[in-house]
């Protein structure tokens, strides 16, 4: 199975409750799990499943209008789920980062050290900024 970790600029503000649904059943149809941050200015997305329904999902955020300079961070095959059921984090405007980071914290239990590390080096770089 395939696991990709990629982030990516959003453009203008980008619907998120639309990507939502449309990521919910695409995900859901093609097999898909993983983990999609998203901070108001750029998407952080994990994608795991079989590896050419992995493909065609990137292929097809590549070509969203709502995303730009699209670059994969991370390309490994893994035997089993890392993120279980598919789920979307958002950082609300004002909220603490440390709370949204212990929110997160149960999503990123069983990933792999190094997507850990993405993930939660992104966070702290957001808390930070």
């Amino acid at each position: 199975m395939l696991q990709l970790v990629y982030i990516s600029t959003a453009r203008g503000e980008p619907l998120v409750s639309q990507i939502l649904a449309v990521s919910r059943r695409n995900n859901s149809r093609d097999g898909i799990t993983g983990l999609l941050y998203h901070d108001g200015v750029r998407f952080l997305q994990a994608l795991e499943g079989p590896t050419d329904k992995v493909e065609a999902a990137f292929e097809r955020i590549r070509a969203d209008e709502q995303h730009r300079a699209a670059v994969v961070l991370s390309r490994r095959e893994v035997e089993t789920r890392e993120f279980g059921s598919w789920e979307m984090a958002a950082r609300r405007p004002g909220a603490e980062g440390n709370d949204f980071i212990d929110r997160v914290a149960p999503l990123l239990a069983s990933v792999s050290p190094n997507v850990r590390g993405t993930f939660e080096g992104f966070f702290r770089v957001k808390r930070a900024a």
